[in-house]
């Protein structure tokens, strides 16, 4: 088998896929089985360059020069360039940086150029924006308004300088498995039509085998769900909840920009049985940052979360401040985690760990999370430069990053606030939610004897009601250049995906079939796990998905990569159409959200990583 040559500088490893040469060939069928793979060896192998992954490698460099012990750092990352598949509001507490480079603001063309001004929170009625007071977690002095992707990027540029190798455009596609724990990833194969057969461009993917990896991939990675899956990492845990963020960007009349003002928002549009929030952040160079958060537990099938958004830009209070020459630059949606406390699982694993919002650090209270995501990975840093001192034949042990953690400002962060999300979800309901969140952050700060827990189990999916039990929502028309329809936001995003490559949304029914949420129960690690795509699945998906739940994620989807279109071919018992419709996957569309295999009520789309390099190109998000 060959092998690449493992160099300090990395640039070998750059054409690492064109070691594997292979002939000119028809079109077989790919087996993953019968593939030899480069392999390199590493020390530790980071999975996803976002702020987790990126602050991980800087602290490993840093302790390789205090310590004087050579490591070597790689960080695989799916996007074109580190930062373009990153999106968040945001407004970052600088809290982890000042610790990881206490000289940031001295350093050349950092991104943090907009300290956060005034801070206010309003009820908005569908004509007016009512003030009222925030918790004081969510205070925002000596915190940054800042374009997370900008941010991300330069912490990238500090980390190539000091000798760590980042590969964009490598997706971590699989764990290498052996001695009973992770020993690697396995990067995507390259040059596969849609049907899976090999073009003349094939390349297979590589294997880096690193004695301890780092999954930061962000809320509901594809490697972290596995790792969890695999190795049991949320036993005992609350399940993980989510909201899916949608955004834009816009360069604002300088009438109306108001540098460092920070707003969010509750109320209109959503209704009351609907947990979210909007957000409006007056970033620098005349930008305003505006979005709107919405849970994934919500109810009714009918909502969508795109044309809320659209919907909310037309209250009288946000449509004043897109007024006159204001342009809309950009657009793009993440899913984020809103679990909290109860729902982070156990953080390490044999041969590695979850770092960063792979393992779910966001305080929903304060609507910060990059804080505890860049400690976490500066902790699990530490962690595994001692581990591979110490390593023997065995999977390196990371059970010192928990320990540590756990004593760290994060964990109290996060307890402090662990009831404020949960309430929602208790028989207090929405509004009895809103009075124990305003009685816990301003009086008990979490000093209380209780945890709300998720006693059921029930995940976001299985929060979804029938259509039959609900309302269809009557959005108004679309009104450019305010508002528009979701293809021309798209657009926005750059996003772009070779079209002859495998859908990588998968429609699987799993043999061991998994509760709605749930990960499912523990395969063994040599035991591949058994799964069917076929037609028989795709019809089952479309008579429960457009059946009893309306073809919930045609208008969930932010991206518009579902749509269940009529199709009378495909009907019947050797078919994969149900009631005269098909679903159609749009993947070229997708911009990495997630939120297909986190909300759909069937719970049998499966996100995987597409050829690396593909998905959205943000820039300013």
């Amino acid at each position: 088998m060959l092998r690449a040559t493992s160099t300090k500088h990395g640039l070998r490893l750059k054409a690492a896929r064109f070691l594997h040469v292979t002939p000119r060939r028809r079109r077989e069928l790919f087996d993953p089985k019968t593939v030899e793979r480069v392999e390199d060896e590493v020390d530790v192998c980071i999975v996803g360059g976002g702020p987790a992954g990126i602050s991980a490698a800087i602290r490993l460099k840093q302790l390789e020069q205090e310590k004087g012990r050579e490591v070597r750092v790689v960080v695989l990352e799916k996007g074109p360039e580190v930062g373009s598949h990153i999106l968040s509001g945001a407004v970052i507490e600088p809290r982890a940086l000042n610790e990881l480079l206490p000289d940031w603001q001295s350093r050349e063309a950092h991104p943090l150029t907009q300290p956060a001004g005034k801070s206010s929170m309003r009820f908005l009625t569908k004509s007016a924006a009512i003030p009222i007071p925030h918790p004081p977690q969510m205070g925002n002095k000596g915190n940054y308004i800042v374009s997370l992707s900008r941010v991300t990027a330069w912490l990238a540029s500090i980390a190539e300088e000091m000798g760590v190798e980042i590969y964009p455009g490598f997706a971590g596609a699989g764990l290498v498995y052996g001695k009973n724990g992770v020993l690697g990833v396995r990067t995507n194969e390259v040059g596969l039509d849609r049907e899976g057969r090999m073009k003349e461009s094939f390349e297979p993917g590589m294997e880096f085998r690193a004695k301890v990896t780092l999954l930061g991939e962000g809320a509901h990675g594809s490697l972290s769900k596995e790792a969890i899956r695999r190795f049991g990492l949320r036993d005992g845990k609350d399940p993980q909840t989510y909201g899916i963020g949608v955004k834009e960007v816009w360069r604002v009349d300088p009438s109306q920009h108001r540098p460092g003002e920070i707003v969010h928002t509750m109320g209109w549009p959503l209704d009351w049985r609907t947990y979210g929030g909007g957000w409006i952040y007056h970033m620098d160079e005349g930008l305003v940052s505006l979005g709107i958060v919405i849970g994934l537990d919500y109810a009714n099938p009918y909502l969508s979360p795109y044309r809320e958004f659209q919907r909310m830009k037309h209250h009288p209070y946000v449509k004043g401040l897109l007024s006159g020459e204001s342009t809309r630059i950009a657009y793009g949606a993440r899913t984020l985690n809103e679990g909290g406390f109860q729902s982070v699982p156990k953080l390490h694993f044999p041969g590695g760990a979850l770092i960063g919002c792979s393992a779910g650090f966001v305080n929903v209270a304060k609507i910060k999370g990059t804080h505890n995501a860049m400690k976490s990975g500066m902790l699990a840093a530490e962690a595994a430069f001692d581990a591979i001192e110490a390593a023997s034949d065995e999977p390196t042990d990371m059970s010192k990053y928990e320990e540590n953690l756990k004593n760290s400002w994060v964990w109290s962060d996060l307890h402090e606030v662990r009831n404020l999300r949960p309430s929602f979800n208790t028989r207090l309901g929405l509004w009895g939610g809103i009075a124990y969140s305003g009685l816990d952050s301003l009086f008990l700060k979490g000093r209380t004897p209780w945890t709300f827990r998720n006693t059921t189990g029930a995940s976001d999916a299985a929060h979804t009601k029938r259509a039959s039990e609900c309302q269809p929502i009557d959005y108004p028309s679309f009104q450019p250049p305010l508002s528009t329809d979701l293809l021309t936001s798209l657009a926005l995003t750059g996003t772009n995906h070779a079209e002859d490559q495998p859908v990588h949304l998968r429609v699987r029914q799993y043999s061991k079939q998994n509760t709605a949420g749930k990960e499912g129960e523990r395969p063994s690690l040599e035991q591949e796990e058994e799964y069917t795509e076929d037609k028989a699945s795709r019809r089952q998906h479309v008579k429960l998905n457009v059946g009893e739940y309306a073809g919930l994620l045609g208008r969930a989807c932010p991206a518009q990569v579902y749509e269940y279109v009529d199709d009378e071919a495909s009907q019947g018992e050797g078919g994969e159409g149900w009631g005269g419709k098909k679903l159609v996957i749009n993947s070229q569309n997708c911009i990495h959200c997630k939120l297909c295999d986190i909300k759909v009520p069937t719970q049998d789309i499966t996100w995987t990583v597409p050829e690396g390099g593909g998905g959205p190109k943000y820039t300013i998000t």
